[in-house]
C-alpha cells in the first residue's frame, strides 16, 4: 500500500472551497456527497489503483457533486428498437398526456372525494368504468404492478390452500421474481401438475382435492415452447373449475386491450377474450401493451374484487394519484377507433417499415457528407422485439442507422452518444453501432439529427 496515493486525497474542506455557489446549497447535503466520493477514492488508494493527482481528484469530485445536484432521471432517445424497454420505463408516455395529468393534479384534486354528494369517494372510481367498458368485466382493481396484483388475488382467494398450476407455466417474470415464489409469499401452497412441455386436463383433475383453493392459468407471454408440447386451454380449465366449484384465475402478463393482428402486429390474447372465457379473475400489466404507467390491473367478478379491496394487503400496494390519473388518460385513448394514433406505445409498435425508411433517409440527408463518411453511416433493414416479455419470439420489421466509424472504437462512439446533452442509447452488434428507428419518436427526429451532427 503506497502512502503517496493517500497523500493525493483532498480533504472535505478543500473540495468545498472549490464548489461554486455553495451558499445556494445545503452544506450538510453537499458534505455528504463529497464524503461519499472521497471514500470511493480512498478505496482506490487502498488497492494502489489511484492514478490521478490531488488537483485532478478534487476537480472530478467537484464535477461529481455537480451531477448529484442535478436531476438524475433524464429524457433520452431510445435507439434500441425495443418499445417496451424495461430499463427505459417500459411504455413511453406522450407529453400531452403528462401535461393533462399535471394540469389536473396541480394543488389539490378529488382523488377520493365525490363532488356531487360532498362525501368520501373511492380513488378507483376514476378508472373503473373505463376498465369495465373496455374489457367487459364486472369490476376492476388497480395496484402498483402485476406481481402485486397476482399476490393480492392469490392471498384473497386461496390463502392457506393449494393453488394448482402447470409446470410449463411457472414463469420467471423478470428481476428473479418467479410465479412459484409469489404463490408461496401469498401464503398459498404450490401444487404443480404436468411437465415443462406437456400438461393434460387429467393432470388437473387428479390434483384437485379438499385443499384446492384455486386453479391458476398463466399466459407464458415472455417465452415460447415449441416441438413436442401439450397444454390445457383456459376454456377447458374454466369448465373443469365450474364442475368442481374451483375458481380459475388467469394471469395474462402483458395484457393487450385490442386485437393486435388487425394492426399488422403479432397476435396476443386480448383481455376481452379472457373475460368471455369465464375466468373469475384476470390480472395484467398497465405499462406493457396497454401503454400506460406501471400498474397491475385486476378485472373479474365483482364479489371477488370487493373481497380483494378489503384485504389489508391492498392498502400496502394501492396506486397513488399520479398513477391513477395517468392510467385514466391512457384508458381514454381506447375510446377512439384511432387508438393506435392516440396511444404512443401502440403507435410506435404499428409504425410501418416504409415510414421508418422515409425517416431514415431524411436523417441521412440532413448529415454532412464528411460526417457520414467519418461515422460510416448507412440505413439498413432491421428486426426488433416489443420488449418486456411481450410478443415473444415475434420479430417486428424496422429500420436502423448503422455506424462503422473511422479511427474510433465502437464502444467509444456508443459512450459519446449515451453521455451527451441529449443521451442517445443504441446497441452494439458485430462491431457496429446501431440506432434503431422503431423507437425514435416523431418529434425526436430533428433532435437526433443534431446529436449525430455533434457527436
Amino acid at each position: 500500500m503506497s502512502k503517496n496515493q493517500f497523500q493525493n486525497l483532498p480533504s472535505v474542506s478543500e473540495v468545498l472551497l472549490e464548489i461554486k455557489d455553495l451558499n445556494k446549497l445545503d452544506n450538510s447535503i453537499i458534505t455528504y456527497f463529497v464524503n461519499k466520493e472521497i471514500s470511493w477514492y480512498r478505496k482506490q488508494a487502498k488497492l494502489n489503483k489511484l492514478a490521478e493527482s490531488r488537483s485532478e481528484i478534487t476537480k472530478k469530485i467537484v464535477q461529481k457533486v455537480g451531477q448529484f445536484c442535478q436531476p438524475s432521471m433524464k429524457n433520452i432517445i431510445n435507439g434500441t428498437g425495443i418499445v417496451l424497454h424495461t430499463g427505459f420505463g417500459r411504455a413511453p408516455i406522450q407529453k400531452t398526456r403528462l401535461k393533462n395529468v399535471i394540469n389536473r393534479l396541480g394543488g389539490y384534486s378529488n382523488l377520493e372525494f365525490n363532488l356531487e354528494t360532498g362525501t368520501r369517494g373511492n380513488r378507483l372510481d376514476h378508472v373503473r368504468d373505463h376498465c369495465a367498458a373496455i374489457t367487459g368485466s364486472e369490476n376492476s382493481l388497480m395496484v402498483n404492478n402485476n406481481a402485486a396484483a397476482v399476490l393480492l388475488a392469490l392471498n384473497t382467494l386461496a390463502e392457506g390452500k393449494e393453488v394448482i398450476i402447470s409446470r410449463g407455466q411457472e414463469v420467471e417474470i423478470g428481476g428473479s421474481f418467479r410465479i412459484p415464489d409469489i404463490i408461496r409469499k401469498s401464503n398459498c401452497f404450490l401444487k404443480e401438475v404436468g411437465t415443462t412441455n406437456r400438461t393434460h386436463l387429467n393432470d388437473y383433475k387428479k390434483a384437485i382435492n379438499t385443499k384446492t383453493g384455486l386453479i391458476l392459468w398463466v399466459h407464458t407471454s415472455n417465452y415460447v415452447v415449441k416441438g413436442f408440447t401439450k397444454e390445457v386451454s383456459l376454456h377447458e380449465l374454466v369448465e373443469l373449475g365450474k364442475k368442481k366449484h374451483i375458481p380459475v384465475m388467469a394471469d395474462l402478463g402483458s395484457g393487450a386491450l385490442i386485437k393486435l393482428s388487425k394492426r399488422d402486429l403479432p397476435e396476443e390474447i386480448p383481455v376481452q377474450d379472457v373475460v368471455k372465457s369465464g375466468a373469475v379473475v384476470i390480472t395484467f400489466s398497465g405499462d406493457k401493451l396497454l401503454g400506460g404507467p406501471q400498474a397491475g390491473i385486476i378485472v373479474g367478478k365483482n364479489r371477488l374484487l370487493k373481497r380483494m379491496e378489503l384485504n389489508p394487503i391492498y392498502r400496502t400496494i394501492r396506486c397513488g394519484k399520479f398513477t391513477i390519473a395517468l392510467m385514466e388518460e391512457t384508458l381514454r385513448t381506447y375510446r377512439s377507433e384511432e387508438v393506435t394514433k392516440d396511444n404512443l406505445t401502440l403507435s410506435l409498435l404499428s409504425t410501418k417499415r416504409v415510414m421508418l425508411r422515409k425517416r431514415g433517409r431524411k436523417i441521412i440527408q440532413s448529415i454532412s457528407t464528411k460526417r457520414k463518411s467519418r461515422l460510416g453511416i448507412t440505413l439498413i433493414e432491421s428486426t426488433v422485439e416489443a420488449g418486456s416479455g411481450s410478443l415473444p419470439a415475434c420479430g417486428i420489421e424496422s429500420m436502423a442507422l448503422r455506424f462503422y466509424p473511422k479511427n474510433q472504437k465502437i464502444s467509444e462512439l456508443a459512450y459519446r452518444f449515451r453521455t451527451g446533452k441529449t443521451p442517445v442509447v443504441g446497441y452494439i452488434s458485430g462491431n457496429r453501432f446501431f440506432i434503431d428507428l422503431k423507437t425514435i419518436l416523431p418529434n425526436q427526429v430533428a433532435l437526433l439529427i443534431d446529436v449525430i451532427n455533434q457527436v
